[in-house]
């Protein structure tokens, strides 16, 4: 219990800091609560071999609750655009494709890797969209689009918990929106189809 404290205030604390350096990217002062993070996790791909791509893990609170909740680590990729954070999930999930990168450049990015990806069967969301310009969210959600399998989901969370939609989905169908009171602070999970 004592080790799960240390880590957990660790990890907040580097959180803090890399906020401090740069607050539009990292867009919280805190990691993902493990309800958040759950809430999430739902919305995996109920196909075991799909990939799921992860867009700015942080310090992996999300990552964790997926493969809690039954992702392969091997099927995980994540993008990470701060480079300390990379390292840290590098060490967390050995198995995992932790790429140092941007987002808006995922399609470059996966197909950069050793073993090219296509297609993923979803994207889970941690970016701040709201901090983005509007242009800049709708190309990062026409990417996404690229990348999504037929039926693919995208899970996006906002701290503005009484917003509709979250920035860049126009071109996705809601299928759920859900707050999480347990997290600092509240966020709403939406979830999207292609």
């Amino acid at each position: 219990m004592a080790r799960k404290i240390i880590a957990a205030l660790a990890d907040s604390t580097l959180f803090l800091r890399e906020w401090i350096v740069n607050p539009q990217r990292t867009g919280s002062v805190a990691p993902s609560s493990p309800q958040l993070g759950a809430a999430m996790a739902r919305w995996l791909p109920r196909n075991p071999e799909s990939f799921v791509l992860e867009l700015g893990p942080g310090t992996g609170a999300v990552t964790a609750a997926l493969l809690k909740s039954g992702l392969r680590e091997d099927r995980l990729i994540a993008i990470e655009h701060n480079p300390t954070l990379a390292k840290l999930l590098r060490k967390r999930f050995p198995h995992a494709r932790i790429i140092t990168g941007d987002a808006w450049e995922m399609d470059t990015l996966l197909a950069e890797l050793s073993v090219p990806v296509e297609a993923v069967g979803a994207v889970i969301s941690s970016l701040p969209l709201l901090n983005f310009p509007k242009a800049q969210a709708d190309a990062l959600a026409e990417k996404i689009r690229a990348v999504l399998e037929p039926r693919g989901r995208l899970v996006q969370y906002s701290y503005h918990i009484v917003k509709d939609r979250s920035r860049g989905t126009d071109d996705f169908r809601l299928l759920a929106s859900q707050i999480v009171w347990w997290n600092l602070p509240p966020a709403r999970v939406h979830v999207f189809q292609k």
